[in-house]
């Protein structure tokens, strides 16, 4: 795990409280596994597996210089010129070019570090010594400050996880806040400020928007830079950095890497399936020049050159679907270009869900937990840099509450697509007769319903213990699926099993925010925003509870420069039957690939529920342990009779939410880890003397009733 650290204090004498000191009878603390960027009074440190390319420091004076950490194409005088402009107070400058970075600047006392706009790359902030301290982890913070768990944010997390008015700013760590996506925090003497560096839609007033064509011929730019930033050679000189010396104690995994002996493949790799947003990765990283030296290349001269790309064939007896053959098909074709090598990861019973539940703390708890190992499995037959797809769903394609923006701007003959498509997809019947008029009357509701009373409405939803099981039963299908979707705030898949405690300690947030000032947003927008907010939190889990030691997971959707470019697609085009895989293959046709397999584009099937279930069967007994005294049950959350009960119904193929299901064995599994590490995140005469949310904490009174 690799993370950003520092702090900025009031006084200059500060660091000698807090930072290294070189005295030797001074106080001393640092991170563990740290390295000094920049020094006393406001240091910072990169910690972790770091590359020695992937950090970057540009010094125009002693207290005038900015750090970029991570994949970013600009170049050094990109980077003094963007400098420049964050301290004339443009911060959009910072977050503008491709590749996906942290950006920290200091200008004399000022500190800014910017979030990025998908919430992929998030920045987490703490009150600490008179000062603020920063970091791109909560965990380090949580250390710092012994901070105890937040047994509201868990609540909130499981009851409404697409709603960022639940969440708020908060963290697992009381204490501990996040800078939400689209802000900067800036520290200026001791002091903390968050602003936004990008515009947002109000309600009255539509954005903008391009044209379809200039629209999606922004998309292939922006892609295509995406994937060159990934690809070309370091265009600087990069700070050079010592030996990693090891894992941040309780954090890092790559200990059991190296017991594993895992060693990615040397290069640029990538997911190929058939479907449409890995594939065309996939495809761009082959077409362009200079590529990847993964499993021919010749020092670099692009002779020879393919690119790896991996396949994981979820095709064994027990799960074996239509869905997925045909997919596997199509990555088949697809790997007939020349310049692509193609491997096939099959899959495996130790690959099922739940089936390995052993691995590394992540910050974060999240549904990519119980399945670490499958995706461990085909990410270590993967290139030390490998490209996915994931993210591509929430930033191209139309939330179901973008109908109620159509309707806001009068421009209802574009739902004439969407709801005859969800017609269809509902099946032949009578009642599917109804549902364009069922579609438009819930679209027109929530475009009607003012965003006060939106999540006012949400929040007496859940603590109307009568109608609790009508708000959280699942979706039938896809018109029940679209029907819940165009509200303000919907429950969660794992809300039906928490306790009218926890729900009541939800309701109660969203009751505070629906009383704040806010810059209020249209319904789609603001839904899409929190739905892309979710999935990247959830892929940062992902990218710590599979990472494999010296091997880097990008994910290009989630880039700054891509999201924006899929923001100005008009809604009239998203909304359409198909539009992603119509809008990918613009642009791959923009780049002079034509060629695709039949049936390409078809949406990629979901996770396999057959699989699900068949892990949860293989693991159910280690389940039921895990439930037999849980301390989500400690905490107040649930109660573990019924959890076992569902598990049990799960695993016996009865209708079960298979999703909240694995929200609540991740948040177990999560807490478990969490109380059992050994260790801080710190050392020195000066550290944390416990780490925080040590065993034995008693969690239920911190949650309020």
């Amino acid at each position: 795990m690799r993370w950003l650290v520092g702090w900025s204090s009031i006084a200059a004498s500060f660091g000698t409280v807090g930072a290294v000191s070189d005295a030797d009878d001074g106080p001393t603390m640092q991170p563990v596994g740290g390295q000094l960027l920049w020094g006393d009074p406001d240091p910072l440190w990169a910690v972790g597996d770091w590359r020695p390319d992937e950090i970057r420091v540009v010094t125009v004076a002693p207290d005038i210089r900015l750090a970029v950490l991570g994949c970013c194409a600009a170049t050094d005088e990109q980077l003094k010129v963007g400098l420049f402009a964050a301290r004339g107070g443009a911060l959009r400058h910072l977050t503008a070019w491709p590749g996906s970075y942290t950006a920290v600047v200091q200008t004399g006392r000022r500190i800014t570090v910017a979030a990025d706009l998908a919430g992929a790359r998030p920045v987490f902030h703490t009150p600490w010594a008179n000062g603020t301290a920063y970091a791109t982890a909560a965990l380090p913070l949580a250390d710092l400050i012994e901070a105890q768990l937040d047994i509201g944010h868990l609540a909130a997390l499981l009851a409404c996880p697409e709603t960022p008015e639940a969440l708020r700013d908060s963290t697992p760590y009381a204490g501990v806040k996040r800078v939400p996506p689209g802000h900067a925090l800036v520290l200026r003497e001791g002091s903390r400020e968050i602003t936004g560096y990008e515009p947002v839609a109000s309600l009255a007033v539509a954005a903008p928007q391009l044209e379809p064509e200039r629209a999606v011929e922004g998309v292939r730019d922006a892609l295509v830079e995406a994937v060159r930033a990934r690809l070309t050679a370091p265009r600087h000189a990069p700070v050079t950095l010592p030996p990693d010396p090891g894992p941040v104690p309780g954090m890092g995994p790559a200990d059991r890497r190296a017991a594993r002996g895992d060693a990615p493949a040397p290069g640029i790799g990538a997911d190929l399936s058939g479907g449409s947003a890995s594939s065309t990765l996939a495809l761009l990283a082959a077409g362009l020049p200079g590529v990847p030296g993964t499993i021919t290349g010749h020092g670099g001269t692009g002779a020879g050159e393919r690119l790896l790309a991996v396949t994981f064939n979820d095709l064994t007896t027990a799960t074996r679907e239509p869905g997925h053959t045909a997919e596997l098909e199509r990555a088949r074709a697809l790997a007939e270009n020349p310049r692509l090598h193609h491997v096939v990861v099959a899959a495996a019973d130790e690959a099922l869900p739940y089936t390995d539940l052993e691995g590394p703390l992540t910050d974060e708890p999240g549904p990519a937990l119980v399945t670490a190992a499958r995706h461990r499995r085909r990410l270590a037959a993967g290139s030390a840099d490998h490209l996915t797809g994931y993210g591509a769903r929430q930033v191209l394609d139309a939330h179901p509450a973008r109908l109620a923006d159509l309707l806001m701007d009068r421009r209802r003959r574009h739902l004439l697509r969407p709801v005859t498509a969800l017609a269809r997809a509902t099946g032949p019947s009578a009642g599917s007769l109804l549902v364009p008029l069922t579609v438009y009357r819930a679209a027109r509701r929530l475009a009607r319903t003012p965003y006060r009373a939106g999540l006012e409405a949400a929040a007496g939803r859940l603590l109307d213990a009568n109608r609790a099981l009508a708000v959280i039963s699942d979706p039938g299908g896809p018109l029940d699926a679209s029907l819940a979707a165009l509200a303000w705030s919907r429950p969660g898949p794992a809300a039906r099993w928490l306790t009218g405690e926890a729900l009541a300690e939800v309701s109660v947030r969203l009751h505070s925010a629906a009383t704040r000032p806010t810059s209020v947003q249209r319904p789609g927008e603001a839904r899409a925003r929190a739905a892309l907010a979710r999935h990247a939190a959830d892929h940062r889990v992902l990218d710590q509870a599979a990472e494999i030691r010296s091997q880097r997971l990008h994910a290009p959707f989630f880039d700054n420069q891509v999201v924006r470019a899929c923001r100005d697609l008009p809604e009239s085009l998203r909304v359409r039957p198909g539009a992603r895989a119509d809008i990918l293959r613009a642009v791959l046709a923009g780049t002079g690939i034509h060629d695709l397999p039949p049936g390409w584009g078809t949406p990629t099937p979901a996770p396999s529920p057959t699989a699900v279930r068949a892990g949860l069967r293989v693991a159910l007994p280690q389940l039921l342990t895990l439930f037999d005294a849980p301390l989500l049950a400690d905490a107040g959350l649930i109660e573990a009779r019924v959890v076992r009960t569902a598990l049990r119904a799960a695993a016996d193929g009865e209708p079960v939410a298979l999703d909240g299901l694995a929200d609540l064995v991740s948040t177990e599994l999560w807490l478990r880890r969490l109380l059992a590490r050994r260790g801080t995140c710190w050392s020195g005469t000066a550290a944390p003397r416990r780490r925080a949310v040590a065993a034995g904490v008693p969690l239920r009174p911190t949650l309020r009733s």
